[in-house]
């Protein structure tokens, strides 16, 4: 029970930052208030990695869905890599798994995602590099 609270707990605390922080000050109708910044100016290193690995369209893309779409995956892969860490009792092996979860499960998950926008139609090629 308690594993299932830290989860909720870091996934709320985690969606919440990137809400605050990195979504709300990307979003198109705040960067259209900002007339000097260009909107290419600013980007997630989440859409950079799937721009250029999986050659997404995004003249189709709404960029707020995908603004939020890489905000629920990104704290939701933190958060299971918390819990999971969470189990362990060794300081070393509390690293090395963390790591192998977060890589692991970020690689899966922005899969998912290309695998929906491509379910879409949202993707140039229909392959992805």
């Amino acid at each position: 029970m308690d594993e299932l609270i830290l989860f909720f707990l870091t996934f709320l605390l985690l969606f919440m930052i990137y809400q605050i922080f990195l979504i709300g000050p990307l979003k198109e109708e705040n960067l259209e208030k900002r007339k000097n910044k260009k909107k290419s100016d600013k980007e997630l290193l989440e859409i950079k990695y799937l721009k250029s690995k999986y050659d997404l369209d995004f003249n189709k893309i709404k960029r707020n869905q995908l603004l939020q779409l890489c905000a629920i995956t990104s704290s939701l892969d933190m958060a299971i890599a918390v819990t999971v860490v969470a189990f362990i009792k060794s300081f070393l092996w509390e690293i090395v798994v963390g790591f192998v979860v977060v890589v692991s499960l970020i690689y899966i998950s922005y899969y998912l995602i290309y695998l929906f926008y491509k379910k879409k139609g949202m993707v140039k090629n229909g392959k992805h590099k």
